[in-house]
């Protein structure tokens, strides 16, 4: 058994995935970024 034959019948345990929408995730992690600064300026912690 080679090592690429060994590899290829592994199963996914819901990593993340090679393919996808990237900009999906840049947006999402932007918002987020924007969520928490405006907490941090309500609450007053800067």
């Amino acid at each position: 058994m080679t090592a690429h034959s060994a590899t290829a019948t592994r199963t996914r345990t819901g990593g993340p995935e090679d393919h996808g929408p990237k900009i999906l995730e840049q947006v999402a992690g932007w918002a987020l970024v924007a969520v928490i600064a405006m907490l941090v300026t309500q609450l007053g912690l800067l």
